[in-house]
């Protein structure tokens, strides 16, 4: 089985080819891996400057401890959000999976997008991020991509592989 950062090749149709496979930006693991550093420092301090007797050795098991379970839920839980969210842009559809124990994904066909925009605050702007708006026709929400690394470069080339598809069924449908 052939496997395209994360996405089993046999996902794909004939003649579809991955154009661009995304994580949210690496920046959003900032927070997380800071947190992680102070947690270890404290850590670090604790075991450093209680002293090597049962009471102290006692603290720093507390401190060791406590340090894993707060990084348990606001550190490793993060990372693997992180490295479980895909966004694939192939040249027949986008490609959203989700999950770190379940999982979920939605594929909107590049025929039924109607409206791809993308909003930038000042930090997004600075670590050239974003947020991706997709609009496809019928009854489903939009799909929102959040933290997309060079969001507006990745609007433009949706819209063009729209383009291109569209292109290639108008052809198709006239033999």
């Amino acid at each position: 089985m052939v496997r395209v950062m994360g996405f089993p090749g046999n996902v794909l149709a004939d003649g579809e080819k991955v154009v661009r496979s995304l994580h949210p930006h690496a920046l959003t693991m900032l927070g997380p891996t800071i947190l992680a550093a102070v947690l270890t420092a404290i850590a670090g301090v604790v075991a450093w400057v209680t002293p090597d007797d049962a009471g102290g050795n006692r603290l720093q098991w507390i401190a060791v401890i406590g340090a894993v379970l707060l990084a348990l839920p606001l550190v490793l839980v993060p990372f693997l959000r992180w490295r479980t969210t895909h966004y694939v842009l192939t040249s027949h559809r986008v490609m959203v999976r989700k999950g770190i124990l379940s999982k979920s994904g939605k594929d909107i066909t590049l025929s039924k997008i109607t409206d791809v925009s993308f909003r930038q605050s000042l930090l997004d702007r600075i670590i050239r991020s974003g947020t991706l708006t997709i609009e496809s026709a019928g009854d489903s929400a939009d799909e929102l991509l959040r933290n997309v690394p060079r969001s507006d470069e990745v609007q433009q080339l949706i819209n063009r592989l729209i383009d291109v598809d569209s292109t290639r069924r108008a052809a198709g449908a006239n033999g």
